[in-house]
């Protein structure tokens, strides 16, 4: 485990990506049905892991004041699960983030994508000037529509891209779903 961690919940460790996670990150892209939703199941080559990828998990957002993306581990073991994303769509601050994720098979369906991302809404809220948290999937994704929705984001747009290199199921477009701090407080005040 590194040194600093940057989020801790039941199960999971979130923390910063560091060069020597290489083998790690390119086995979770190198999962054909991991990337099914994200290029049709390409693997990622090493040298993309390398000179693309490795640097964009690393990334420190200045006005956000910390990185976008961590590396999740299982808390117990320390194995690599695979990583979240908090990150700020624009420069100049983190008032908007995207939320994502991204796991190995063997994590999916035991509730890790939804105890990571809610964790990952509350901090951003509470301790990260966060005011909207956004997240877009594929509309035929439905497990990732069910992390959304439980992580308490809701439906906003079905939109159509135009893809160069279409996959299966890009024809059904993609789907956007989001959560503001207004609703995330007025939603607060109701829960019994």
């Amino acid at each position: 485990m590194a040194e600093y961690v940057f989020l801790t919940t039941e199960r999971l460790v979130l923390r910063p990506f560091a060069e020597a996670d290489l083998d790690d990150v390119l086995a979770l892209h190198g999962d054909p049905e991991v990337m099914r939703f994200i290029n049709g199941g390409r693997p990622a080559s090493r040298t993309t892991i390398r000179d693309e990828i490795l640097p964009r998990l690393t990334r420190h957002h200045a006005t956000f004041g910390t990185r976008g993306f961590w590396a999740a581990e299982d808390r117990t073991t320390g194995r690599f699960l695979g990583w979240f994303e908090l990150r700020p769509l624009a420069d100049d601050g983190p008032e908007v983030v995207e939320l994502g994720y991204r796991l190995h098979r063997f994590a999916w369906g035991r509730g890790h994508a939804t105890e990571g991302a809610r964790a990952l809404v509350h901090k951003g809220f509470t301790e990260l000037g966060v005011r909207r948290v956004i997240a877009q999937t594929m509309a035929v994704n439905t497990a990732s529509r069910r992390v959304l929705e439980k992580t308490g984001l809701t439906y906003v747009r079905t939109f159509h891209e135009d893809w160069p290199d279409p996959i299966a199921g890009a024809e059904h477009g993609e789907v956007e779903y989001a959560l503001t701090e207004t609703d995330r407080h007025r939603r607060l005040r109701q829960a019994p």
